[in-house]
């Protein structure tokens, strides 16, 4: 048995081993709290929407600081994201029908969380700062074959990054960096045939610059700001109905 596998084993342990009692007390609390997530466009080079980031807000706030949260933090970022998202009715509503891209930290990955079967809109985000390993790149070949979407992001031709490359069908590269990455590592990026994705986009300068290495999705504050969405009002869906598949949280 692998590392994952064993995680995922224990994570199944402990959900069947919570009451029922208490999983209702949980939903009625949830029910009941003010939900929020960010969202961010992100655009073709013509400026037409094509899908949204989602990330974790707490109501009020129109950024997060992440940088220095433990791997449990980013983990339970991600679980209410995907639970604010995936867990209440009318996920359209959320993105309009585009696709969805959430950033998952390793857990998720490998399996030792699950997810929601949503692969008709989740794009899953591997973090530029996830080390690829086996167990990695096993949990994102599952995920590929549940006909899930992946995307890399922060891409830095790190030799890790490119062994997941095969695996990519978006690969993001920091647009204020273009000037020092240059043309090498972006012809690297598709080289496997994903589409690539200059993300930070935060001025016109990054903007041409995109466009004259021929990204095809661009993504930043120039071209939209973080937006706050309130979930609240959603209505929670139950954890088995066939929208969410088997429960992830």
């Amino acid at each position: 048995m692998t590392r994952g596998q064993g995680d995922a084993q224990l994570a199944a342990e402990v959900d069947s081993a919570i009451s029922t009692e208490l999983r209702r007390e949980w939903e009625r609390h949830v029910s009941r709290e003010q939900v929020v997530v960010g969202r961010q466009g992100i655009f073709s080079p013509r400026l037409h929407p094509f899908g949204y980031e989602l990330a974790f807000r707490t109501p009020g706030a129109t950024s997060t600081d992440a940088a220095a949260w433990s791997d449990l933090q980013h983990e339970r970022a991600t679980a209410a994201v995907l639970r604010a998202t995936f867990g209440r009715a009318d996920v359209d509503e959320v993105g309009h029908g585009r696709w969805l891209f959430v950033r998952c930290p390793r857990a998720y990955l490998t399996g030792a969380l699950a997810l929601p079967a949503r692969p008709d809109r989740l794009v899953i985000e591997v973090p530029g700062t996830t080390r690829i390993d086996g167990d990695v790149l096993r949990g994102v070949r599952r995920l590929r074959e549940q006909g899930f979407r992946v995307a890399m992001a922060g891409f830095v031709s790190r030799a890790d990054q490119r062994t997941l490359l095969p695996q990519a069908d978006f690969v993001k590269i920091d647009a204020r960096d273009l000037d020092l990455e240059g043309e090498p590592v972006v012809d690297l990026a598709r080289s496997h045939g994903a589409l690539l994705v200059a993300e930070f986009v935060e001025s016109s300068v990054e903007l041409k610059a995109g466009r004259r290495l021929g990204f095809d999705l661009y993504q930043g504050n120039l071209l939209e700001r973080s937006l706050l969405l309130d979930r609240s009002a959603a209505p929670l869906l139950q954890p088995d109905t066939d929208a969410l598949g088997q429960r992830f949280l």
